[in-house]
């Protein structure tokens, strides 16, 4: 008789419905881009590899209902010999949409899967940026989002045994 009871306070559901859960993404942008050269023409001359430190950054912001605009942040500053040889800060953006999705799955998306599924752009966006600079294209390595969130969320205490999934 329980059944029954549960079974007439529940909203009936339209054939075909979509009830599971769907993340998406919407779109992709270049949301700042900037290249300097500071030293050009002089550190051309330079036959040193020039040192290369890159830095990343990511940022979860929620832009509508069901809509999170992601942005990862790359800053690469290359210095020869003491000088700098160019220096790039990129912010590669999404907009991703959650249908259905728990409040709690939708961080280790944005922080692990959302990331993943924008850094080939963001790596080529980079490499032509670099090269249009007048050096060779810097290519980045893969980078494993997902590990990263679970350590960084593992050292801050915070559950992890949501699994992060590819897409």
């Amino acid at each position: 008789m329980d059944d029954q009871d549960n079974a007439a306070n529940e909203q009936p559901v339209g054939n075909g419905t979509d009830t599971g859960p769907a993340a998406g993404l919407i779109s992709q942008y270049v949301k700042d881009l900037s290249f300097e050269n500071p030293n050009a023409p002089a550190i051309f001359q330079s036959q040193t590899p020039p040192a290369i430190d890159v830095q990343f950054n990511i940022g979860a912001s929620q832009v509508a209902d069901e809509v999170h605009e992601l942005v990862l942040k790359i800053d690469v500053r290359a210095d020869v010999d003491g000088q700098t040889a160019f220096i790039v800060d990129l912010s590669f953006a999404g907009l991703f949409g959650f249908r259905n999705v728990p409040v709690d799955q939708i961080q280790p998306f944005l922080l692990g899967e959302a990331p993943r599924l924008l850094f080939p752009f963001a790596r080529r966006v980079l490499a032509d940026a670099v090269r249009d600079g007048g050096f060779p294209p810097l290519l980045l390595e893969p980078i494993d989002f997902g590990q990263l969130y679970l350590q960084q969320a593992s050292q801050q205490g915070q559950p992890t045994t949501t699994e992060v999934g590819h897409a």
